[in-house]
């Protein structure tokens, strides 16, 4: 989704230029009774090789805010691959900073893949894959699967999260583009907490997974 976009942008531009894209959704939904705004944030600026590459999301729910937000440099290692190091902050309930190794580009399919490594001040050893591609319905309309998975090497009681794999979060979007610029789009998020991390929110009375449906607008500035 974010690297065919982001060739377009490029050919637009001459290829020693510096020059940027962002991309952010912003979504209403409601769940369990309370409402949820989310957002959902990824940009980049630079030239052909190098880039400064920024991300962020997150919600707000009855109040309390939650998100995270990552700062990369990314160097392009080959035609649709870039290899990136940076960090990531986790705040509200979980305030917490990692150091960010990774790489992110396009997989076979066309599948925008993005694969990081994250070790924590403590010690513990995280990952994250997500991946997400986009199926034209029509010029306009366009279906984007996508799904991500967390795994950590060290139990964190205090959050209610176990060692191993964490969750994972399967996503259908539905957008219509109106153009390039301004997409009004539905969404479907189904999350499930997985291993040590569902037997203690289960021990705690609290339910391993959650549905919700989002309404939002993607913006391209």
């Amino acid at each position: 989704m974010l690297l065919p976009f982001a060739a377009q942008a490029q050919a637009a531009h001459d290829h020693s230029a510096t020059y940027h894209a962002v991309w952010l959704d912003t979504g209403y939904g409601r769940h369990d009774g309370q409402d949820s705004a989310h957002w959902d944030a990824d940009g980049w600026v630079g030239g052909d090789t190098h880039k400064l590459w920024l991300k962020s999301e997150g919600e707000v729910r009855d109040g309390d805010t939650e998100g995270e937000v990552w700062v990369l440099y990314s160097r392009n290692v080959s035609t649709f691959w870039n290899a990136q190091i940076g960090v990531r902050h986790d705040f509200g309930d979980a305030d917490r900073t990692y150091l960010a190794v990774g790489v992110n580009g396009l997989a076979s399919y066309f599948f925008e893949t993005q694969a990081h490594l994250l070790v924590r001040g403590d010690g513990a050893i995280g990952a994250r894959l997500r991946q997400e591609n986009d199926l034209l319905l029509t010029n306009r309309l366009i279906l984007s699967p996508s799904i991500e998975v967390n795994a950590i090497s060290k139990a964190d009681p205090q959050h209610g999260t176990g060692s191993g794999l964490t969750d994972a979060t399967a996503a259908l979007q539905l957008r219509y583009e109106i153009n390039r610029r301004f997409a009004p789009y539905v969404q479907a998020d189904y999350q499930r907490k997985l291993g040590e991390t569902a037997d203690r929110a289960r021990a705690a009375g609290k339910s391993d997974e959650e549905t919700r449906v989002t309404l939002g607008i993607r913006w391209l500035f």
